[in-house]
Order: C-alpha cells, then structure tokens, then sequence
C-alpha cells in the first residue's frame, strides 16, 4: 500500500425470511466477521410490495439488527419499496455501496420455473460488478 488506508470490505446480503435466505444472512455475517467488514442486509417483497411473503416484519429486522450489534458488526439494514424487484435492489445497493461481495441464498428451480418466473439468484449473479457467493439452505434445514 502506498500510504492510504485500506478500504474495508463491504458485503451485501439479499435477505428474506425463508431457510434460504437465512443461510445467506449466516454465511454473510461468517464473512463480515472473517473480513472485518462492513454488512448491508437487503430485504424487499415482490417489486416492493409490503404484503409479499418475502418482505421481512419489523420484528424480524429487529432481531436481525440486535443480533449484529451483539456480534459486533458494523451493518445497516435497508428494507427498500421502491417498486424494484428483489434483484435490481441488491444490485442498486451493491454499486452504491460499492460492495466487495454480494451473499445470496439459492433454491432449486425446474428449467420450467426458471423460464416462467425468472431468476432473482441468476439476475445477481450476472449483473453483479464484484463478486457473488451463492448459499444453499444446509441438509438439516429441509
């Protein structure tokens, strides 16, 4: 390094309040710690809609918020209803966060649910500038 500080990490996380999106938040707060970095949680429903299934509850944000402070991480938590979908939101708040890395939970899909529905995981993983780690749900969970 030439003199200046080092920038640290930054990692973005895609939640929702579902086994796949609960191992993403554990994997991203394993690499905020490992990192020394800084963590955003991403929560959204379905284009901003309050009602949408994967729109985490004030009670769930909150738990999530008191579970960093007590790990000792430095974090936001941004629930956005802009009307995005879920994944130009993660993007949107990677590149103005200028993430080092974006954490996302998987599911499996059939080539017919992917062609019918899209891909939130896919759209991420193209798009993103910096690097994603995409995160099953683990064996004991199902």
């Amino acid at each position: 390094m030439t003199g200046s500080a080092a920038v640290a990490e930054r990692i973005v996380v895609g939640y929702i309040p579902s086994p796949q999106g609960i191992a993403a938040f554990e994997r991203a707060k394993d690499e905020a710690v490992r990192r020394s970095g800084r963590l955003v949680v991403v929560n959204t429903g379905h284009h901003g809609n309050y009602s949408d299934a994967a729109f985490a509850t004030a009670e769930d944000l909150d738990a999530i918020d008191a579970e960093l402070t007590s790990a000792g991480i430095e974090h936001e938590v941004q629930q956005p209803t802009a009307g995005r979908d879920a994944a130009e939101e993660i993007l949107r708040v990677a590149e103005e966060q200028r993430a080092t890395l974006i954490v996302i939970g998987i599911r499996y899909r059939s080539q017919v649910g992917k062609l019918l529905l899209g891909s939130t995981a896919q759209q991420v993983l193209l798009e993103a500038a910096c690097p994603v780690l995409a995160v099953k749900e683990s064996a004991r969970s199902r």
